[in-house]
């Protein structure tokens, strides 16, 4: 069995243990591996008081500060880490730079970096996926350069999660899920050649329209179990999913733990 740990995210789950701390961002301990790092050393500060860590190995979701910018914080105990190519691209919010803040050359002076698209297996029974294909919308946000120096859209590529292997089907846990719920979903179903049971993490719901949530809660029911929305879930989306859901929809924050 692996546990996934809530190391950051926009709430606290709780009171206990003092002094753990929320913030815009995501990190989770799944097992004994780092994913995502959150934007500031609070999820090394969280990591410490809920007894988790320290971590050899860290898996990026994507390139985007709320999940990269607390990589020093780690830097000391890491050995390898797992990211897209992609994820260096600079990424912009208008003038707003809001991509990794650290350069690759930093990274290596730290750890061994292995960029990948295929999925790869970064643990037992834990695989990174990867670049997702794309059969359903997925959710962009910002802007990317392009090979003419433009500014365009920005499809999130490096966006990738992890699919923890368990005896009945496979968990995800998710980063921000820019490559969008369905797409991801299928996808790992595709890789590991086993059902989605559960799913851990951001969504990217936080401000489409009711008939695209509606959409996408249709599509979740009958195929998954239970689903554990955190970081950037709207909360419409996450009205929606407890409604679809009933007991098997968790309230997470910082300090939850949920056992795939």
């Amino acid at each position: 069995m692996t546990t996934v740990t809530i190391l950051a995210d926009n709430r606290v789950s709780g009171s206990r243990p003092k002094g753990i701390r929320a913030e815009w961002g995501f990190s989770a301990a799944v097992g004994d591996l780092l994913f995502d790092t959150g934007q500031t050393g609070i999820a090394a500060e969280n990591a410490r008081k809920l007894g988790v860590g320290p971590f050899e190995t860290a898996v990026l979701s994507h390139g985007h500060y709320d999940h990269t910018k607390g990589l020093p914080a780690f830097a000391d105990d890491l050995t390898e880490i797992y990211v897209h190519p992609d994820a260096f691209e600079a990424k912009y919010h208008g003038e707003e730079s809001i991509g990794l803040p650290y350069t690759r050359d930093w990274l290596e002076a730290h750890a061994e970096i292995t960029t990948h698209t295929n999925p790869v297996t970064v643990a037992d029974g834990i695989v990174a996926l990867g670049e997702i294909p794309r059969e359903y919308p997925d959710s962009r946000t910002g802007e990317r350069v392009d090979e003419d120096g433009q500014r365009v859209e920005d499809p999130v590529w490096d966006d990738q999660s992890l699919a923890v292997e368990g005896t009945d089907g496979i968990s995800l846990v998710l980063g921000c899920c820019h490559a969008g719920l369905r797409n991801t979903i299928a996808h790992a179903e595709d890789v590991l050649e086993e059902p989605v049971r559960t799913v851990v993490g951001g969504t990217h719901l936080r401000s489409p329209d009711p008939e695209t949530i509606d959409a996408i809660v249709e599509w979740l029911e009958g195929r998954i179990e239970r689903i554990a929305p955190t970081h950037c879930t709207g909360h419409a989306a996450e009205r929606a999913l407890e409604d679809a859901f009933g007991e098997e929809f968790l309230r997470v924050g910082v300090g939850s733990q949920i056992d795939l």
